[in-house]
């Protein structure tokens, strides 16, 4: 097995770096922009040659929510062009592709938990990119792996969590929104199912969910922060979408339901306030080094 890993230096590929050289060390490269424009049809071609990968975990994508409304082009060139220059070499080269969605393909109005099988209906230029970008990988590599997620957070980069964490250090009082629902996930929860999937004993291509367990709003996970972190010199108060306005719209539901991940890798799957509380400590522990 010979693993490459694009997007090492976002939240997922950094916490998937720790957990694949933890249980199988010294067989996956890493690479980010830097090191190869996966947009670059040729020079993916010429870097996926070289390598003789067997599995190539796409974690590389424009996240920029907000802005890929402006950036459309680019935003499409990361999450949907790039996925494409990778599926076309998949059954030339023999590749296993395990590529990372979103829940934002959903519209959020089912009100329940999605299944891999729901109708998708985006509403941003991200989730529409993103959509295209499954599209392409499993019109050209079937036998692909898509695992959806979504309200990712870690240690690393910019996210949610430590967002609030840095505003609650300077602010007495946060206004967050309490009617969009999802569920918070910790990409090393996250990293670790992508070494399950990849270590299984039989790849199964297909489209999975993954989230932790349990369900919040933006305000319910603000509140858990300040609660776990024992911040009481900070309160926050929720409002409405409405109250705070974004140029791209966000699903208002995008609870995922993770019953075919859980059953196929016979995995449990922690509660999302769990995994917050070891990524606060993580945080703590990377800030007083």
């Amino acid at each position: 097995m010979k693993i490459l890993v694009t997007g090492c230096q976002g939240q997922l590929g950094r916490e998937l770096h720790e957990v694949l050289e933890e249980q199988r060390p010294g067989i996956t490269t890493y690479i980010d922009i830097d090191d190869l424009d996966l947009t670059d049809r040729d020079a993916v071609e010429r870097f996926m040659r070289a390598g003789e990968y067997s599995h190539v975990v796409n974690c590389a994508a424009y996240t920029a929510v907000d802005r890929a409304e402006e950036e459309k082009l680019q935003c499409a060139a990361v999450n949907t062009d790039a996925v494409t220059n990778i599926a076309r070499l998949a059954d030339e080269l023999g590749l296993h592709i395990l590529h990372i969605s979103t829940d934002y393909v959903f519209d959020g109005r089912n009100y329940r938990p999605y299944t891999e099988s729901d109708k998708v209906n985006p509403l941003s230029q991200y989730g529409t990119s993103k959509r295209k970008g499954e599209t392409a990988l499993l019109g050209l590599a079937p036998e692909s792996i898509i695992i959806r997620t979504g309200w990712l957070y870690s240690p690393y980069g910019r996210n949610f969590v430590k967002t609030i964490l840095r505003q609650a250090a300077g602010q007495s009082h946060l206004r967050v929104v309490s009617d969009q629902v999802g569920t918070p996930t910790s990409a090393r929860d996250l990293a670790e199912a992508v070494a399950t999937v990849l270590f299984a004993p039989q790849w199964v291509p297909g489209i999975f969910n993954f989230s932790d367990e349990g369900v919040a709003s933006w305000y319910d996970l603000a509140v858990a922060i300040l609660r776990i972190k024992g911040i009481k010199d900070c309160t926050v108060t929720p409002v409405g979408t409405v109250d705070y306005p974004t140029p791209a719209a966000r699903p208002c539901y995008s609870v995922l339901d993770k019953s075919r991940f859980k059953v196929t890798y016979g995995v449990t799957i922690p509660h999302w306030e769990e995994s917050l509380a070891r990524c606060l400590a993580r945080i703590d522990s990377t800030a007083n080094s």
